[in-house]
């Protein structure tokens, strides 16, 4: 089970701080958008997101979204917030991480992902060999129908203290 299990669970993306991710030696993230930064179903990110954003680029963080979604829906994102993205990434599979950290000059020892999904994105980051952060899902009830089908699942692998 320890390709599901994330090795850090946060409610939020503001909660994962500069400090705490000194913490654990990351200086670079690759950042799932679904869900994590922004409703499934809106093409703006929440307030706190850019926020957070902004936060990490002062904090001299390296960013890099990191999305499943198409490159035509995920760019439009990225020039706003100014982040550079590998689109789609394929996840579960670990090539989108892979590109990403050589495309980004990322090392693999101080890079993780963040994302809300388990089998997505906490298996592409194990697969890769990354640090991986399990975000709780902004507004999940907007999600595709396949995501939701995959929530149940996602409890039967967690432990209890991440549900």
């Amino acid at each position: 089970m320890t390709l599901f299990t994330p090795d850090l669970y946060l409610p939020s993306i503001a909660d994962l701080t500069p400090e705490l991710l000194q913490k654990y030696g990351i200086r670079s993230l690759l950042l799932d958008v679904d869900s994590t930064l922004k409703r499934y179903t809106s093409n703006v990110l929440e307030p706190e997101a850019v926020h957070w954003l902004e936060t990490m680029k002062r904090a001299e963080i390296g960013l890099c979204i990191l999305s499943n979604g198409k490159a035509r829906r995920i760019k439009p994102i990225a020039d706003i917030i100014q982040v550079p993205f590998v689109a789609p990434a394929l996840k579960p599979l670990p090539f989108g991480c892979k590109t990403a950290l050589k495309e980004m000059h990322f090392d693999r020892k101080a890079t993780a992902i963040a994302g809300d999904q388990v089998f997505a994105d906490i298996l592409a980051g194990k697969l890769a060999g990354i640090f991986t952060v399990l975000i709780k899902a902004i507004h999940p009830e907007e999600e595709h129908w396949y995501t939701r089908m995959k929530r149940p699942l996602e409890k039967l692998v967690l432990p209890k203290s991440y549900q």
